[in-house]
């Protein structure tokens, strides 16, 4: 229990009807989850708004309000709280609820439209590899040390995320690393959060069925160094061009890390095979199992992260050496015959590209590149044909496929992939609706040697459509084709 009066500290409060001297149970923007003595924060959401569940809340058991627009009939039982912005008021009564965890443990956030969840959970297994007892909040999941939680959010929402900060603490973790997406951003989800650092990896076409333009979608990831302190760090990714945006306005410390430019934290990739990558950081070679360009900026702003925090450079070096690459992320397989299965999330056409075109690098040449590629269904739309594209012009063989089609016809969703194909790549490009089916006809005309790189879910166990998700994985599928069960 908490009283209402420290809850509300610094939330922006406008009225106040009764009194808050009031102890709290629980807070809650669900009308659903609302317990006896609670606070109900009503937020007006994308797809309905707590405003009209007010009465509700208060039937099942809510003693506290918070509200943009106070209620024409009000319950002298009740305290109401009028605000500008529930969403922002909602972070600041979480962390106040929760006594403030982000101002406790050391919280790094990663955002960028590619390489999050390895690189926050490359942290995540350094600082433990350190001798930490480190949480880690990504898409793939959540962590509290070795306790794992399942993820169903890339960034949790407000009360989840102190929660588990507060869970974090209590276990004695001392840093988290979490990912930071756009989305949580424009929906105040870190508002009242205290980050000791930032890191943006870059940003490319992606999520414009919510941002509408890719300027808009700049704008949202700018708005999390906005939002830093002067104690904080903020790191960008100098190689790409948006990396000074980010740092226009924010008040922590500016720090880059490039592979081609000058930078503060500078790597140069000296040999890059399937077994691994073979790096210059900082004038120190380094080994690690990674594989690809993209695994080199993950692999350094991991470091300069790391450096930043005041760790001793050479046990940062070691450690990073043993590292291991995470799952869906350029998960890498061989059978005895010598066929080459990766799966990858790359699910946006720069991810795609940064691939295949690490595939096509390391290849003697003399094999075939086989991609299965689809694209979620409601979702950005415009990169289907380009996604299609890429894939045509990087790989000998292209599988369309289905991806998670959401409430999406499929087949559609291909036949615009289809407008990317050019006339002279129809020849080598199959579509097959069933993504089992295409993967495993992928597997049926690779020859040894052959390389198939099945992209697009990664990670994930699911096949979601028309609002159910299925059993599926990737890499089992592929597995399973491959004969790498058979003894």
């Amino acid at each position: 229990m908490k009283l209402l009066k420290d809850i509300l500290y610094k939330a922006g409060l406008i009225e106040i009807i009764g009194s808050t001297n009031v102890a709290i149970s629980a807070i809650s923007f669900d009308s659903r989850k609302i317990e006896k003595d609670s606070l109900f924060i009503a937020v007006k959401g994308t797809l309905s708004d707590g405003h009209k569940y007010i009465d509700d809340t208060i039937a099942k058991g809510a003693v506290a309000v918070l509200c943009e627009e106070l209620p024409q009939n009000i319950n002298d039982k009740v305290t109401y709280i009028k605000v500008n912005d529930t969403s922002i008021a909602l972070g600041i009564a979480a962390s106040n609820f929760h006594d403030n965890p982000s101002e406790s443990i050391i919280l790094v956030g990663v955002t960028g439209t590619n390489g999050k969840t390895t690189t926050v959970t490359l942290l995540f297994n350094l600082f433990k590899k350190l001798g930490y007892k480190a949480g880690l909040m990504s898409t793939v999941k959540n962590q509290i040390n070795n306790e794992i939680i399942p993820s169903t959010h890339t960034t949790p929402d407000a009360i989840q995320l102190n929660s588990m900060l507060r869970q974090m603490l209590d276990k004695g973790c001392t840093h988290c690393f979490m990912e930071v997406s756009s989305h949580a951003v424009m929906q105040n989800r870190i508002a009242g959060i205290h980050f000791a650092g930032a890191v943006f990896t870059n940003i490319t076409h992606d999520h414009l069925d919510y941002h509408k333009t890719f300027n808009e979608y700049i704008k949202a990831k700018k708005r999390f160094f906005d939002m830093l302190s002067s104690d904080a760090f903020a790191l960008t990714n100098k190689d790409d061009a948006n990396a000074e945006v980010m740092l226009q306005n924010t008040k922590a410390v500016k720090k880059t890390y490039s592979l081609h430019a000058m930078a503060d934290f500078r790597c140069k990739v000296v040999e890059n095979q399937f077994s691994g990558l073979l790096l210059n950081i900082d004038n120190n070679e380094v080994w690690s199992k990674l594989i690809g360009n993209f695994n080199a900026y993950n692999l350094l702003a991991v470091y300069a992260a790391a450096v930043l925090l005041k760790e001793d450079k050479t046990n940062v070096l070691t450690a990073l050496s043993t590292l291991s690459s995470v799952e869906g992320r350029f998960q890498y397989i061989r059978n005895d015959k010598g066929v080459v299965g990766i799966v990858d999330y790359a699910h946006t056409p720069d991810a795609l590209v940064n691939v295949l075109k690490t595939i096509n690098d390391i290849r003697t040449g003399n094999e075939q590149v086989i991609t299965v590629v689809g694209c979620g269904g409601d979702r950005d739309a415009a990169k289907r044909p380009i996604m299609a594209k890429i894939a045509c012009d990087l790989s000998n063989k292209v599988i369309l496929t289905s991806d998670n089609p959401r409430s999406e016809d499929p087949d559609a969703i291909i036949k615009q992939m289809e407008k990317g194909v050019d006339a002279v790549n129809h020849k080598k490009t199959l579509s097959i609706t069933d993504r089992n089916e295409a993967i495993k006809t992928a597997c049926s005309i690779a020859k040894p040697g052959d390389i198939i790189l099945v992209a697009g879910k990664g990670h994930e166990k699911y096949q979601e459509v028309k609002g159910v998700k299925h059993p599926f994985d990737d890499m089992l599928v592929v597995k399973e084709n491959l004969k790498l069960f058979e003894n």
